[in-house]
């Protein structure tokens, strides 16, 4: 794992591609991209401090996805080394916006939005982000992640 849990910063979470991550062909299957990016903002929020679990059992909150939009431009391969990042690019009360990629090496390959609400995890009802959390997010960043 690199990069850093800082509001704004990049974090980066590698990947390798294994054949169930991909179809016949060897080519990574597109929604499979979804589980890469939710295995990195798990990681990244585990870098901030915070585990999905315990936010579950402690605190009653947890976190679900509300809305994507993903861009495929190349396609990923079977073994291939994927470096998945996380960027923060919106906060508010109750969801946080996140812009991820996936990358091989120097290559964008993947790219999407990502909002997760935060709900009570019995109901599922829109609640607060946790004060313990949200004090680590700031309102919004305005930095883009560079593209190749």
């Amino acid at each position: 794992m690199s990069g850093t849990a800082r509001p704004g910063a990049v974090f980066s979470f590698p990947i390798r591609v294994y054949w169930e991550d991909t179809d016949a062909g060897g080519i990574v299957f597109y929604a499979n991209y979804l589980k890469f990016f939710e295995r990195a903002r798990t990681e990244w929020l585990r870098a901030l401090g915070h585990g999905q679990e315990r936010m579950r059992v402690d605190g009653g909150a947890m976190f679900v996805v509300s809305d994507t939009t993903m861009r495929y431009r190349r396609p990923a391969r079977l073994d291939d080394l994927l470096r998945i990042t996380v960027r923060l690019a919106h906060v508010t009360r109750t969801s946080i916006t996140l812009d991820q990629q996936a990358w091989r090496d120097d290559v964008l390959l993947t790219e999407g939005s990502i909002r997760i609400a935060c709900v009570e995890a019995g109901t599922f009802q829109p609640r607060r982000i946790p004060t313990e959390i949200a004090a680590r997010l700031p309102a919004t960043t305005a930095t883009p992640i560079p593209k190749s």
